[in-house]
């Protein structure tokens, strides 16, 4: 079966920094995704495997604003460390509030003294990223996951 729209795909998948050539993550279990612009997964990783079948291997390589977006500086925070909750660490996450008032993920950066440095980009934003795919498997969506626009079962989501 090929990867067309409504299909789910299991991908093993690395991810370098395509500048320094440093290796961010290599996946230990495949991801599984619903195929066609469900935002399960990055477009540029769509467009590459658009057609493909099980066993297809590239090589991806996305500029930031096809990644994860640029880095940006407004979403940088400072507080006092006497607000921040207990027992959330460097490299924790903590819900805050954007200017705007909306909800935001925080990831906590650094601890120094008195003050808590949080950072709500995405911690590979701004980066040029290369990713080596390998597709390990494609099925048929159920009329379920695509309704819900995300998969189910084993290496999806669970209800």
């Amino acid at each position: 079966m090929n990867i067309t729209k409504d299909t789910v795909v299991t991908l093993r998948y690395k991810v370098w920094d395509a500048a320094t050539g440093q290796l961010i993550e290599a996946a230990k279990e495949p991801m599984t995704y619903l195929h066609g612009g469900y935002e399960n997964t990055l477009p540029g990783i769509e467009a590459a495997l658009d057609g493909q079948a099980a066993g297809y291997q590239a090589t991806v390589t996305l500029a930031p604003e096809e990644a994860f977006g640029a880095r940006d500086e407004s979403l940088l925070r400072t507080i006092p460390k006497a607000e921040f909750p207990p027992g959330v660490k460097v490299g924790g996450q903590l819900r805050g509030r954007l200017d705007d008032g909306r909800e935001h993920v925080f990831n906590v950066v650094k601890i120094k003294g008195p003050q808590v440095l949080l950072d709500g980009n995405h911690p590979w934003a701004g980066k040029a990223l290369k990713f080596q795919l390998t597709v390990a498997d494609v099925r048929a969506a159920s009329e379920e996951e695509i309704a819900h626009r995300h998969v189910h079962g084993a290496g999806g989501h669970h209800h």
